[in-house]
């Protein structure tokens, strides 16, 4: 997949350990159109590759703006962003993906969003409002010093549907979840994103809530996840190359094309992202992904964390 190249024309601070990163087009002119939920993968320095969610307004196509928090105990990518990386540095960027796009038709929309997690929310937030929609807003975080955007979002979101939930570092002082997603009603979606026990929170607390209204992106993959590899040998077909290649149970599907000399768009490896998204004609798919829905999964795949059930699996590729 082809990439821009874009600089870095700001970096606010945003709150205790986030910062606002702003890209813009070297030349000026119009980004990509893009939809709120969208996300991008960012090309750092050291060779590491990082999605973030593009947390501006998305009809504003002069800029794009990432809000990313500095994880201490990261795999790099964050330090990176914050530490080496300056404002008039040009940066390689992805074409936007997005796997945690509105619903067209909710007549109210719960948008729920833990630390970071705000990011894809925030550009929600401002579609909703342009579309003059009936929603509300969920921040739960440590402090208000740890809200970010949060100026922004006071002008974005009506005061009485803007809710802030600070416990102080206490998770029971904190949101009510379960009271709060006790009741659904008929024509609420619920959007949320955060860190991994707010999730599973988030999950547990929604569990009832009928088919299609539910809708949330991970940042992590859940730490209670089993490794894909740990099933058993199988053979993808690539139907277009014509060739067939073996995928060991020691290997991924990506790690095996790979291998083949017919490597594919990868970023996250952990099912999270889409940039390794395919379709299958043929075959029984075990699906260890977070973002397709359950009609994307009777014909897609993702090709990082996806095994085969099935002797043979037939790609479209």
């Amino acid at each position: 997949m082809s990439t821009l190249s874009l600089r870095l024309e700001a970096v606010r601070r945003q709150a205790e350990g986030i910062h606002a990163f702003e890209l813009v087009r070297p030349e000026g002119g119009d980004l990509p159109e893009v939809q709120a939920g969208a996300h991008v993968d960012v090309h750092l320095p050291g060779g590491l590759v990082r999605s973030y969610s593009l947390a501006g307004d998305p009809a504003d196509r002069r800029r794009w703006t990432l809000g990313v928090l500095r994880e201490k105990a990261g795999r790099g990518g964050s330090a990176a962003l914050h530490d080496r990386v300056r404002v008039g540095d040009l940066l390689a960027v992805g074409q936007p993906r997005n796997a945690f796009a509105l619903a067209g038709a909710a007549r109210h929309s719960v948008l729920l969003g833990g630390g970071i997690g705000i990011t894809p929310l925030k550009a929600m937030a401002h579609t909703l409002r342009q579309q003059g929609a009936s929603f509300e807003l969920h921040y739960c975080a440590r402090t208000e010093g740890h809200v970010a955007f949060l100026e922004e979002l006071r002008a974005l979101v009506p005061a009485d549907r803007l809710h802030l939930h600070l416990d102080q570092g206490n998770p029971t002082q904190g949101l009510d979840l379960a009271a709060l997603l006790r009741t659904p009603t008929e024509g609420t979606h619920l959007y949320y994103c955060g860190p991994a026990g707010f999730m599973q929170a988030c999950a547990e607390a929604s569990a009832h809530w009928p088919a299609g209204t539910v809708h949330f992106e991970h940042f992590k993959p859940p730490a209670s996840t089993a490794s894909a590899l740990e099933a058993g040998a199988f053979e993808v077909r690539l139907q277009r190359q014509g060739i067939t290649v073996a995928v060991p149970p020691s290997q991924s599907i990506v790690q095996a094309l790979e291998a083949a000399g017919r490597p594919v768009p990868t970023s996250c490896l952990s099912g999270l992202c889409g940039a390794c998204k395919v379709g299958y004609l043929e075959g029984e798919v075990e699906h260890n992904d977070y973002i397709l829905g359950d009609d994307e999964k009777a014909h897609c795949l993702t090709l990082c964390v996806s095994r085969a059930r099935s002797p043979v699996l037939v790609l479209d590729l």
